[in-house]
Protein backbone atom coordinates (compact mmCIF):
# COMPACT_ATOMS: atom_id res chain seq x y z
CA UNK A 1 0.00 0.00 0.00
CA UNK A 2 1.29 3.48 -0.88
CA UNK A 3 2.05 5.90 1.89
CA UNK A 4 -0.56 8.59 2.41
CA UNK A 5 0.48 12.12 1.55
CA UNK A 6 0.57 13.05 5.22
CA UNK A 7 2.84 10.14 6.10
CA UNK A 8 5.11 11.14 3.24
CA UNK A 9 5.11 14.78 4.39
CA UNK A 10 6.39 13.78 7.84
CA UNK A 11 8.82 11.06 6.78
CA UNK A 12 11.90 11.25 9.01
CA UNK A 13 13.94 9.25 6.48
CA UNK A 14 13.04 11.58 3.62
CA UNK A 15 13.91 14.56 5.79
CA UNK A 16 17.28 13.08 6.71
CA UNK A 17 18.12 12.25 3.09
CA UNK A 18 17.10 15.68 1.78
CA UNK A 19 18.73 17.43 4.73
CA UNK A 20 22.12 15.80 4.24
CA UNK A 21 22.09 16.71 0.57
CA UNK A 22 21.15 20.31 1.35
CA UNK A 23 23.88 20.63 4.00
CA UNK A 24 26.44 19.37 1.47
CA UNK A 25 25.15 21.87 -1.10
CA UNK A 26 25.23 24.78 1.36
CA UNK A 27 28.69 23.84 2.63
CA UNK A 28 30.01 23.98 -0.92
CA UNK A 29 28.17 27.27 -1.42
CA UNK A 30 29.79 28.83 1.66
CA UNK A 31 33.24 27.60 0.61
CA UNK A 32 32.88 28.82 -2.98
CA UNK A 33 31.39 32.21 -2.15
CA UNK A 34 33.56 33.26 0.79
CA UNK A 35 36.68 32.46 -1.24
CA UNK A 36 35.33 34.18 -4.34
CA UNK A 37 35.50 30.95 -6.37
CA UNK A 38 31.97 31.64 -7.58
CA UNK A 39 32.49 34.37 -10.16
CA UNK A 40 29.09 36.01 -9.77
CA UNK A 41 27.75 37.82 -6.76
CA UNK A 42 24.35 38.14 -8.39
CA UNK A 43 22.89 36.51 -11.49
CA UNK A 44 20.58 39.28 -12.58
CA UNK A 45 17.32 38.46 -14.33
CA UNK A 46 14.42 40.69 -15.32
CA UNK A 47 11.39 40.34 -13.01
CA UNK A 48 8.99 38.97 -15.65
CA UNK A 49 11.52 36.42 -16.87
CA UNK A 50 12.18 35.27 -13.31
CA UNK A 51 8.45 34.97 -12.65
CA UNK A 52 7.97 32.89 -15.78
CA UNK A 53 10.86 30.60 -14.84
CA UNK A 54 9.30 29.73 -11.49
CA UNK A 55 5.82 29.34 -12.96
CA UNK A 56 7.24 26.82 -15.38
CA UNK A 57 9.31 25.11 -12.67
CA UNK A 58 6.19 24.53 -10.56
CA UNK A 59 4.63 22.59 -13.44
CA UNK A 60 7.61 21.03 -15.16
CA UNK A 61 10.73 21.36 -12.99
CA UNK A 62 12.46 18.50 -11.21
CA UNK A 63 12.05 18.93 -7.45
CA UNK A 64 15.58 17.56 -6.99
CA UNK A 65 16.88 20.75 -8.61
CA UNK A 66 14.91 23.13 -6.38
CA UNK A 67 17.63 24.06 -3.88
CA UNK A 68 20.26 24.26 -6.59
CA UNK A 69 18.12 26.62 -8.64
CA UNK A 70 17.55 28.86 -5.61
CA UNK A 71 21.31 29.15 -5.15
CA UNK A 72 21.82 29.85 -8.85
CA UNK A 73 19.15 32.51 -8.99
CA UNK A 74 19.85 34.62 -5.91
CA UNK A 75 22.27 37.15 -4.44
CA UNK A 76 25.35 35.64 -2.81
CA UNK A 77 25.75 37.73 0.33
CA UNK A 78 28.74 35.68 1.49
CA UNK A 79 30.71 36.71 -1.60
CA UNK A 80 33.49 39.26 -0.89
CA UNK A 81 32.24 41.37 -3.82
CA UNK A 82 28.82 41.70 -2.20
CA UNK A 83 28.74 45.36 -1.08
CA UNK A 84 25.04 46.08 -1.36
CA UNK A 85 22.32 46.21 1.25
CA UNK A 86 22.65 46.15 5.03
CA UNK A 87 22.17 42.42 5.41
CA UNK A 88 24.66 40.20 7.22
CA UNK A 89 26.52 37.27 5.71
CA UNK A 90 25.01 34.94 8.29
CA UNK A 91 27.13 32.82 10.58
CA UNK A 92 26.57 29.33 9.09
CA UNK A 93 25.78 27.99 12.55
CA UNK A 94 22.61 30.11 12.62
CA UNK A 95 21.23 28.10 9.70
CA UNK A 96 21.11 25.18 12.11
CA UNK A 97 19.45 27.18 14.89
CA UNK A 98 16.99 28.42 12.27
CA UNK A 99 16.23 24.85 11.28
CA UNK A 100 15.73 23.91 14.92
CA UNK A 101 13.31 26.80 15.39
CA UNK A 102 11.41 25.86 12.23
CA UNK A 103 11.07 22.20 13.23
CA UNK A 104 10.02 22.86 16.84
CA UNK A 105 7.78 25.78 15.84
CA UNK A 106 7.47 26.96 19.43
CA UNK A 107 5.94 30.42 19.56
CA UNK A 108 7.05 32.66 22.40
CA UNK A 109 3.92 34.55 23.37
CA UNK A 110 3.33 32.37 26.42
CA UNK A 111 5.86 30.57 28.57
CA UNK A 112 4.46 27.08 28.01
CA UNK A 113 5.13 27.43 24.27
CA UNK A 114 8.54 29.01 24.65
CA UNK A 115 10.22 27.89 27.83
CA UNK A 116 13.83 27.75 26.71
CA UNK A 117 13.55 30.53 24.15
CA UNK A 118 11.98 33.02 26.57
CA UNK A 119 14.68 32.34 29.16
CA UNK A 120 17.40 32.60 26.50
CA UNK A 121 15.91 35.84 25.18
CA UNK A 122 16.13 37.41 28.62
CA UNK A 123 19.82 36.48 28.89
CA UNK A 124 20.55 37.92 25.44
CA UNK A 125 18.69 41.18 26.04
CA UNK A 126 20.30 41.64 29.46
CA UNK A 127 23.71 41.33 27.77
CA UNK A 128 22.72 43.99 25.23
CA UNK A 129 21.41 46.31 27.95
CA UNK A 130 24.68 45.91 29.83
CA UNK A 131 26.71 46.79 26.71
CA UNK A 132 24.57 49.90 26.10
CA UNK A 133 25.36 51.06 29.63
CA UNK A 134 21.92 50.56 31.19
CA UNK A 135 21.56 49.52 34.84
CA UNK A 136 19.57 46.71 36.46
CA UNK A 137 16.25 48.49 35.82
CA UNK A 138 16.55 47.98 32.06
CA UNK A 139 15.07 45.20 29.97
CA UNK A 140 14.09 44.38 26.44
CA UNK A 141 12.96 41.75 23.98
CA UNK A 142 13.52 40.55 20.45
CA UNK A 143 11.06 41.27 17.67
CA UNK A 144 10.70 40.86 13.92
CA UNK A 145 12.75 43.63 12.38
CA UNK A 146 13.75 47.24 12.86
CA UNK A 147 10.55 48.63 11.37
CA UNK A 148 8.40 46.81 13.92
CA UNK A 149 10.84 47.60 16.73
CA UNK A 150 10.86 51.34 15.97
CA UNK A 151 7.07 51.38 15.81
CA UNK A 152 6.86 49.59 19.16
CA UNK A 153 9.34 52.01 20.73
CA UNK A 154 7.33 55.03 19.56
CA UNK A 155 4.13 53.47 20.89
CA UNK A 156 5.93 53.06 24.21
CA UNK A 157 7.01 56.70 24.01
CA UNK A 158 3.43 57.84 23.44
CA UNK A 159 2.22 55.69 26.33
CA UNK A 160 4.84 57.20 28.66
CA UNK A 161 4.78 60.85 27.58
CA UNK A 162 1.23 61.67 26.43
CA UNK A 163 -1.07 62.37 29.37
CA UNK A 164 -4.17 60.53 28.14
CA UNK A 165 -4.34 56.85 27.14
CA UNK A 166 -4.31 57.03 23.34
CA UNK A 167 -3.95 53.25 22.98
CA UNK A 168 -7.32 52.58 24.65
CA UNK A 169 -9.18 55.87 24.29
CA UNK A 170 -7.99 57.23 20.94
CA UNK A 171 -7.02 60.86 20.43
CA UNK A 172 -8.04 63.96 18.54
CA UNK A 173 -4.94 65.82 19.74
CA UNK A 174 -2.20 66.63 17.23
CA UNK A 175 0.82 64.61 18.31
CA UNK A 176 4.30 64.61 16.81
CA UNK A 177 7.83 63.24 16.84
CA UNK A 178 11.12 64.81 15.78
CA UNK A 179 13.62 63.07 13.52
CA UNK A 180 16.39 63.96 11.09
CA UNK A 181 15.39 64.34 7.44
CA UNK A 182 17.98 61.65 6.59
CA UNK A 183 16.53 59.05 8.98
CA UNK A 184 15.30 55.68 7.74
CA UNK A 185 11.83 55.75 6.19
CA UNK A 186 10.53 53.23 8.74
CA UNK A 187 10.31 56.09 11.27
CA UNK A 188 7.93 57.93 8.94
CA UNK A 189 5.96 54.72 8.45
CA UNK A 190 5.68 54.20 12.20
CA UNK A 191 4.45 57.76 12.71
CA UNK A 192 1.81 57.39 10.00
CA UNK A 193 0.65 54.02 11.31
CA UNK A 194 0.18 55.76 14.65
CA UNK A 195 -2.02 58.36 12.97
CA UNK A 196 0.38 61.30 13.32
CA UNK A 197 0.25 62.13 9.61
CA UNK A 198 2.78 64.22 7.72
CA UNK A 199 2.37 67.18 10.03
CA UNK A 200 3.26 65.02 13.02
CA UNK A 201 6.68 64.11 11.58
CA UNK A 202 8.89 67.06 12.40
CA UNK A 203 11.93 66.79 10.14
CA UNK A 204 15.11 68.36 11.50
CA UNK A 205 17.46 69.39 8.65
CA UNK A 206 20.74 67.56 8.23
CA UNK A 207 24.18 69.14 8.29
CA UNK A 208 26.85 68.94 5.59
CA UNK A 209 27.68 65.37 6.70
CA UNK A 210 24.02 64.25 6.48
CA UNK A 211 23.61 63.86 10.25
CA UNK A 212 20.98 65.77 12.22
CA UNK A 213 21.86 69.45 12.55
CA UNK A 214 21.25 69.64 16.29
CA UNK A 215 21.47 73.45 16.20
CA UNK A 216 18.13 73.38 14.34
CA UNK A 217 16.25 71.28 16.92
CA UNK A 218 15.00 74.20 18.98
CA UNK A 219 13.58 76.13 16.03
CA UNK A 220 11.82 73.02 14.67
CA UNK A 221 10.37 72.28 18.09
CA UNK A 222 9.02 75.78 18.62
CA UNK A 223 7.54 75.94 15.14
CA UNK A 224 5.66 72.68 15.74
CA UNK A 225 4.44 73.90 19.11
CA UNK A 226 3.14 77.09 17.52
CA UNK A 227 1.10 74.91 15.16
CA UNK A 228 -0.52 73.14 18.10
CA UNK A 229 1.49 69.92 17.80
CA UNK A 230 2.33 68.14 21.05
CA UNK A 231 5.75 66.57 20.44
CA UNK A 232 6.38 63.58 22.67
CA UNK A 233 9.54 61.95 21.24
CA UNK A 234 12.74 62.60 19.33
CA UNK A 235 14.64 59.95 17.35
CA UNK A 236 18.41 59.81 16.88
CA UNK A 237 19.86 57.77 14.00
CA UNK A 238 22.86 55.55 14.65
CA UNK A 239 23.46 55.78 11.78
CA UNK A 240 21.26 57.03 8.94
CA UNK A 241 20.73 54.48 6.19
CA UNK A 242 21.76 56.44 3.11
CA UNK A 243 25.21 57.62 4.22
CA UNK A 244 25.94 55.92 7.54
CA UNK A 245 26.14 59.26 9.35
CA UNK A 246 25.68 59.15 13.13
CA UNK A 247 23.55 61.77 14.81
CA UNK A 248 25.02 63.49 17.87
CA UNK A 249 23.19 61.45 20.51
CA UNK A 250 24.53 63.52 23.41
CA UNK A 251 23.06 66.73 22.02
CA UNK A 252 19.75 65.03 21.27
CA UNK A 253 19.58 63.55 24.76
CA UNK A 254 20.12 66.96 26.37
CA UNK A 255 17.41 68.47 24.20
CA UNK A 256 15.03 65.61 25.03
CA UNK A 257 15.68 65.97 28.76
CA UNK A 258 15.13 69.74 28.66
CA UNK A 259 11.78 69.36 26.90
CA UNK A 260 10.61 66.18 28.65
CA UNK A 261 10.66 64.15 25.42
CA UNK A 262 11.20 60.44 24.98
CA UNK A 263 14.66 59.88 23.48
CA UNK A 264 14.76 56.92 21.09
CA UNK A 265 17.82 55.67 19.18
CA UNK A 266 17.32 53.86 15.90
CA UNK A 267 20.55 51.86 16.03
CA UNK A 268 19.24 49.14 13.71
CA UNK A 269 22.48 49.19 11.74
CA UNK A 270 25.13 50.85 13.90
CA UNK A 271 23.87 50.08 17.40
CA UNK A 272 25.98 46.92 17.19
CA UNK A 273 29.03 49.17 17.66
CA UNK A 274 28.36 48.89 21.41
CA UNK A 275 30.59 45.82 21.02
CA UNK A 276 33.46 47.69 19.31
CA UNK A 277 36.06 49.07 21.68
CA UNK A 278 37.27 51.41 18.92
CA UNK A 279 33.95 52.67 17.57
CA UNK A 280 31.64 52.65 20.59
CA UNK A 281 32.49 56.36 20.86
CA UNK A 282 30.11 56.96 17.93
CA UNK A 283 27.27 55.99 20.26
CA UNK A 284 28.15 58.31 23.13
CA UNK A 285 24.86 59.29 24.74
CA UNK A 286 23.07 56.05 23.89
CA UNK A 287 23.27 55.05 27.55
CA UNK A 288 20.75 57.83 28.31
CA UNK A 289 18.26 56.82 25.61
CA UNK A 290 14.82 55.69 26.78
CA UNK A 291 14.83 53.00 24.08
CA UNK A 292 17.25 51.55 21.55
CA UNK A 293 16.82 49.34 18.48
CA UNK A 294 19.60 47.01 17.24
CA UNK A 295 19.19 44.61 14.32
CA UNK A 296 20.86 41.23 14.63
CA UNK A 297 20.61 40.59 10.89
CA UNK A 298 22.70 43.63 10.00
CA UNK A 299 26.03 43.72 11.88
CA UNK A 300 25.73 40.69 14.16
CA UNK A 301 25.73 37.70 11.74
CA UNK A 302 22.10 36.74 12.39
CA UNK A 303 19.65 35.50 9.76
CA UNK A 304 16.80 37.82 8.89
CA UNK A 305 14.83 38.85 10.69
CA UNK A 306 15.65 39.53 14.34
CA UNK A 307 15.86 42.82 16.20
CA UNK A 308 16.47 43.79 19.81
CA UNK A 309 14.37 46.54 21.38
CA UNK A 310 15.91 47.66 24.67
CA UNK A 311 14.39 49.95 27.31
CA UNK A 312 16.16 51.95 29.98
CA UNK A 313 13.21 51.35 32.31
CA UNK A 314 11.63 47.90 32.41
CA UNK A 315 8.15 49.28 33.14
CA UNK A 316 8.09 50.99 29.76
CA UNK A 317 8.68 47.67 28.01
CA UNK A 318 5.71 46.08 29.77
CA UNK A 319 3.02 48.73 29.56
CA UNK A 320 2.92 49.53 25.84
CA UNK A 321 0.01 47.23 25.00
CA UNK A 322 -2.54 47.29 27.79
CA UNK A 323 -4.78 44.52 26.49
CA UNK A 324 -5.74 41.44 28.47
CA UNK A 325 -5.96 37.92 27.18
CA UNK A 326 -6.93 36.01 30.30
CA UNK A 327 -6.96 32.66 28.56
CA UNK A 328 -3.23 33.12 27.87
CA UNK A 329 -1.77 35.08 30.75
CA UNK A 330 -2.18 34.18 34.38
CA UNK A 331 1.03 35.38 36.04
CA UNK A 332 1.19 38.50 38.25
CA UNK A 333 1.57 41.73 36.30
CA UNK A 334 4.97 42.48 37.79
CA UNK A 335 6.46 39.11 36.89
CA UNK A 336 5.71 38.41 33.22
CA UNK A 337 9.07 38.62 31.46
CA UNK A 338 8.56 35.01 30.35
CA UNK A 339 5.25 35.80 28.58
CA UNK A 340 6.67 37.91 25.76
CA UNK A 341 3.35 38.20 23.94
CA UNK A 342 2.34 40.98 26.33
CA UNK A 343 5.24 43.16 25.20
CA UNK A 344 5.35 42.64 21.43
CA UNK A 345 3.11 42.92 18.40
CA UNK A 346 3.70 39.26 17.65
CA UNK A 347 1.46 36.75 19.33
CA UNK A 348 3.73 34.20 17.68
CA UNK A 349 7.38 34.68 16.84
CA UNK A 350 10.12 32.21 16.05
CA UNK A 351 12.84 31.20 18.50
CA UNK A 352 15.11 33.98 17.26
CA UNK A 353 16.97 34.35 20.56
CA UNK A 354 18.80 31.06 20.02
CA UNK A 355 20.77 32.59 17.10
CA UNK A 356 22.20 35.30 19.33
CA UNK A 357 22.79 32.94 22.23
CA UNK A 358 24.77 30.27 20.36
CA UNK A 359 27.10 32.81 18.74
CA UNK A 360 27.76 34.39 22.15
CA UNK A 361 28.22 30.96 23.72
CA UNK A 362 30.70 29.65 21.13
CA UNK A 363 32.56 32.80 20.05
CA UNK A 364 31.90 35.41 22.74
CA UNK A 365 31.19 39.09 22.19
CA UNK A 366 34.77 39.51 20.94
CA UNK A 367 33.69 38.22 17.53
CA UNK A 368 31.33 41.18 17.21
CA UNK A 369 34.10 43.60 18.17
CA UNK A 370 36.45 42.08 15.58
CA UNK A 371 33.89 42.18 12.78
CA UNK A 372 32.47 45.67 13.36
CA UNK A 373 35.90 47.23 13.86
CA UNK A 374 37.24 45.54 10.72
CA UNK A 375 34.35 46.72 8.54
CA UNK A 376 34.42 50.31 9.81
CA UNK A 377 38.20 50.44 9.32
CA UNK A 378 37.81 49.08 5.80
CA UNK A 379 35.37 51.86 4.89
CA UNK A 380 37.90 54.46 6.01
CA UNK A 381 40.62 52.78 3.95
CA UNK A 382 38.30 52.72 0.93
CA UNK A 383 37.51 56.42 1.40
CA UNK A 384 41.24 57.17 1.51
CA UNK A 385 41.72 55.26 -1.74
CA UNK A 386 38.86 57.13 -3.43
CA UNK A 387 40.24 60.48 -2.31
CA UNK A 388 43.34 59.84 -4.44
CA UNK A 389 41.31 59.01 -7.55
CA UNK A 390 40.74 62.14 -9.71
CA UNK A 391 37.54 60.79 -11.31
CA UNK A 392 35.79 59.90 -8.08
CA UNK A 393 34.08 61.96 -5.39
CA UNK A 394 32.92 61.03 -1.88
CA UNK A 395 29.54 62.21 -0.63
CA UNK A 396 31.01 62.49 2.86
CA UNK A 397 33.69 60.84 4.95
CA UNK A 398 32.33 57.52 6.30
CA UNK A 399 31.50 57.19 9.98
CA UNK A 400 30.50 53.53 9.71
CA UNK A 401 30.81 50.84 7.04
CA UNK A 402 28.48 52.68 4.65
CA UNK A 403 30.16 54.77 1.96
CA UNK A 404 28.69 56.78 -0.94
CA UNK A 405 30.73 57.92 -3.93
CA UNK A 406 30.28 58.75 -7.61
CA UNK A 407 32.21 58.94 -10.85
CA UNK A 408 32.77 62.55 -11.95
CA UNK A 409 33.83 64.35 -15.12
CA UNK A 410 34.21 68.14 -15.28
CA UNK A 411 32.81 68.23 -18.82
CA UNK A 412 29.44 66.78 -17.78
CA UNK A 413 26.41 68.53 -16.32
CA UNK A 414 24.80 67.31 -13.10
CA UNK A 415 22.05 65.59 -15.06
CA UNK A 416 24.60 63.86 -17.31
CA UNK A 417 26.65 62.75 -14.30
CA UNK A 418 23.54 61.35 -12.65
CA UNK A 419 22.64 59.41 -15.77
CA UNK A 420 26.22 58.16 -16.11
CA UNK A 421 26.36 56.83 -12.55
CA UNK A 422 22.93 55.22 -12.93
CA UNK A 423 24.10 53.49 -16.10
CA UNK A 424 27.28 52.29 -14.40
CA UNK A 425 25.29 50.81 -11.57
CA UNK A 426 22.87 49.07 -13.94
CA UNK A 427 25.78 47.55 -15.85
CA UNK A 428 27.34 46.33 -12.60
CA UNK A 429 24.02 44.72 -11.67
CA UNK A 430 23.58 42.98 -15.01
CA UNK A 431 27.22 41.85 -15.13
CA UNK A 432 26.89 40.42 -11.62
CA UNK A 433 30.52 40.36 -10.53
CA UNK A 434 30.01 43.14 -7.95
CA UNK A 435 26.82 44.07 -6.16
CA UNK A 436 26.44 47.69 -5.07
CA UNK A 437 23.35 49.86 -4.65
CA UNK A 438 22.62 53.54 -5.18
CA UNK A 439 21.17 56.61 -3.51
CA UNK A 440 20.45 60.26 -4.23
CA UNK A 441 21.77 63.04 -1.99
CA UNK A 442 21.10 66.74 -2.62
CA UNK A 443 20.12 65.91 -6.19
CA UNK A 444 23.31 63.95 -6.89
CA UNK A 445 23.24 60.27 -7.82
CA UNK A 446 25.76 58.21 -5.83
CA UNK A 447 26.90 54.62 -5.84
CA UNK A 448 26.54 53.21 -2.35
CA UNK A 449 28.52 50.43 -0.73
CA UNK A 450 27.79 48.81 2.61
CA UNK A 451 30.80 46.73 3.57
CA UNK A 452 29.03 43.84 5.25
CA UNK A 453 31.30 40.97 4.24
CA UNK A 454 34.24 39.94 6.47
CA UNK A 455 36.03 38.56 3.40
CA UNK A 456 35.98 41.83 1.43
CA UNK A 457 39.43 43.41 1.23
CA UNK A 458 40.77 46.71 -0.02
CA UNK A 459 41.97 44.87 -3.13
CA UNK A 460 38.38 43.91 -3.97
CA UNK A 461 37.38 47.55 -3.58
CA UNK A 462 40.20 48.74 -5.82
CA UNK A 463 39.02 46.25 -8.44
CA UNK A 464 35.55 47.76 -8.14
CA UNK A 465 36.91 51.24 -8.85
CA UNK A 466 38.84 49.93 -11.85
CA UNK A 467 35.70 48.24 -13.13
CA UNK A 468 33.64 51.42 -12.70
CA UNK A 469 36.27 53.54 -14.39
CA UNK A 470 36.35 51.20 -17.39
CA UNK A 471 32.57 51.24 -17.71
CA UNK A 472 32.46 55.05 -17.42
CA UNK A 473 35.08 55.51 -20.13
CA UNK A 474 33.22 53.19 -22.52
CA UNK A 475 29.91 54.90 -21.84
CA UNK A 476 31.45 58.33 -22.46
CA UNK A 477 33.02 57.18 -25.74
CA UNK A 478 29.67 55.79 -26.83
CA UNK A 479 28.00 59.08 -25.89
CA UNK A 480 30.52 61.17 -27.86
CA UNK A 481 29.96 59.02 -30.94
Amino acid sequence: MNKSLLNSLYSAEDFKDTGYKLIDLLSDHIQNTTTGKNESTIRWNEPEKELNFWKNFLENGDEKDFFKEILNRTTHIHHPKYMGHQVAPTAPLTALTGMLSSILNNGMAVYEMGMSSNAIERIVTEKLCEKIGYDQHASGFLTSGGTLANLTALLSARKAKVEHDVWNEGSTESLGIMVCEEAHYCVDRAAKIMGLGEKGIIKVPSDENFAMDTDKMEACYKKAQSQGINIFAIVGSAPSTATGAHDNLEDIQKFAHKNNLWFHVDGAHGGAAIFSKKYKRLLKGIEDADSVVIDGHKMLFMPAITTALLFKENNNSRHTFSLRADYLMDAPEEDEWFNSGKKTFECTKNMMAIHWYIVLKLYGEEVFDEFITRQYDLAKDFAETISHEPNFELATEPMSNILCFRYIDDKLTLQELNMLNQSIRQQLLEEGEFYVVQTKLNGKHYLRTTLMNPFTTLEHLKLLLTNIKSKAEKLLIRKSN
